[in-house]
């Protein structure tokens, strides 16, 4: 019997995937459930498995575009598994190809070579000297003499190389751009072009999360088996900010400005197929052990491709963390058709001003770009202030005094 293999739909909107890595060659046999090959869609890389055990043939290319519910393969369900005595039919034949391949040169040999003449780019003796002179390679003369002899008029012609000779390589190699990073670079660029985006700065003392994490971070590990990071505090700071001044958890759709009442906060993960942006759904409801549980639940999905469609739609506000690569300042770009997002930078200990007196403090620059058709620069100000309080004074406004009880512990 054979098996028709259609593309499935890897979410709701999706119209088509790309053919990213097929994992097995035609006339393969595969087992059902077997990873056969890497398809991208516009938002998220899937594996497709085999639907049965068989004999497989592919029907698309890598890099082809098929729309959802298409043929890609065929699988032949009523093929035997091989047997090893196969495997070792395929190596024998593999082994004489080399034998074929290895005597062909010795048959080229017996040829005689041509009399070596002035042609394929030999310069005649006038024509050598004045290459030597402007220190040019005959190799990079084309000549247009009789059978292609570098003449002097060409030695004359010829123009030296500009730049420092290394010596070194300049290769260049072109590799296609994934459905995946094409639909990235689509959305950023609308981004930009469609939404008047400004950002706005701002510096936080992270010396009360640095205090806070030292003295808790083993108990709270402990009684959660997860860690006490840094993103729990910036997202419970973002949802206060939110719920503080909700024109920033809007976004615009036509004439009309949609609001939302609760937190889905997408947060940007760098995974082996570019930039993830997964979402944390109602946020405002989570613990603190409970963001930083989802956080690195998402992560590890991201990047092991684990992440689905679904987990990556939506979202009414973006956190990105560029401070793990190292990123001291930047201008974090609106994830659409969100109106803001937060950028979080590396922490340095710098010189700050406390009670009247110069103190050395951990010090992390913050970025806030939004969308300045719908938030104001009031708003967009107000909010990133509101994020810095509650980061400089976690206990007071993210904890209601009582630090134990908002850790769990």
């Amino acid at each position: 019997m054979i098996l028709e293999m259609k593309v499935p739909s890897p979410g709701e909107s999706i119209t088509e995937v790309e053919i990213a890595e097929w994992l097995v060659k035609d006339g393969d046999y595969v087992e059902k459930d077997q990873a056969i090959a890497e398809v991208d869609s516009d938002k998220a890389t899937l594996e497709l498995p085999a639907e049965e055990s068989g004999t497989i043939t592919l029907k698309a290319e890598e890099g082809d575009a098929v729309a959802v519910g298409e043929v890609v393969c065929l699988i032949d369900t009523s093929a035997s598994k091989p047997e090893g005595d196969d495997k070792a039919k395929k190596e024998t034949k593999e082994e004489k190809e080399t034998q074929v391949s290895k005597s062909e040169p010795a048959a080229e040999t017996k040829s005689s070579e041509p009399a070596k003449t002035y042609a394929s780019g030999t310069p005649s003796p006038a024509a050598k000297k004045i290459l030597d002179e402007k220190d040019i390679p005959s190799s990079s003369v084309k000549g247009t003499g009789k059978d292609g002899r570098i003449t002097k008029e060409d030695a004359m012609n010829a123009v030296p190389s500009m730049g420092t000779p290394t010596g070194g390589k300049r290769g260049e190699s072109r590799s296609k751009l994934s459905m995946l990073r094409r639909k990235v670079a689509e959305r950023l660029v609308s981004a930009k072009n469609e939404t008047a985006m400004l950002t706005t700065f701002n510096e936080v003392d992270m010396s009360a999360i640095f205090s806070l994490r030292t003295s808790y971070k083993e108990e709270f590990k402990e009684a959660h088996g997860v860690s006490l990071g840094f993103m729990s505090f910036f997202t419970k700071a973002v949802i206060r900010a939110l719920q503080l001044f909700p024109a920033v958890n809007s976004m615009i759709d036509g004439k009309e400005m949609i609001t939302y009442d609760f937190c889905d906060i997408s947060i940007a993960v760098s995974g082996p197929k570019g930039l993830m942006v997964p979402v944390i759904r109602n946020a405002e409801n989570l613990t603190f052990r409970g963001v930083e549980a989802e956080v690195k639940r998402l992560a590890i999905r991201a990047r092991e491709g684990q992440i689905t469609v679904d987990e990556m739609t939506g979202g009414t506000f973006t956190i990105s963390n560029g401070g793990v690569f190292g990123s001291m300042l930047s201008t974090p770009i609106i994830n659409p058709p969100q109106s803001g997002i937060l950028g979080m930078h590396n922490i340095v200990e710098r010189p700050v001003v406390k009670n009247g007196e110069i103190a050395i403090a951990p010090v992390m620059y913050l970025a806030l770009s939004y969308d300045h058709r719908i938030i104001d620069g009031k708003e967009s100000v107000s909010f990133l202030v509101a994020v810095k309080e509650a980061l400089e004074n976690p206990e007071e406004h993210l904890m209601n005094g009582d630090v134990k009880k908002a850790l769990e512990l």
